[in-house]
């Protein structure tokens, strides 16, 4: 089982903890080079398109759907 890795992030302002396993951290990272903004910035789009579930949850499943060939929310190719 891999560890998780911890990060803090700035979202609307406030730093906030995201605990995601390091292969999560990888494809939220190819992600962002692929849109050209920041983590931080890709993480604020997942963050406002999520919802009311946990970050950490929608974070994976944004990652699943890119990795997939599917998109992101928010992404050029998803439907937000």
């Amino acid at each position: 089982m891999a560890t998780l890795r911890k990060r803090s992030v700035q979202l609307s302002g406030h730093a906030t903890s995201l605990a995601l396993e390091p292969e999560f951290w990888a494809v939220l990272e190819a992600m962002a080079r692929t849109q050209e903004i920041s983590l931080a910035a890709l993480i604020g789009r997942i963050d406002a398109g999520r919802g009311g579930g946990p970050l950490a949850s929608a974070c994976r499943v944004a990652a699943l759907a890119f990795a997939s060939g599917r998109g992101a929310p928010g992404g050029p190719s998803g439907a937000g």
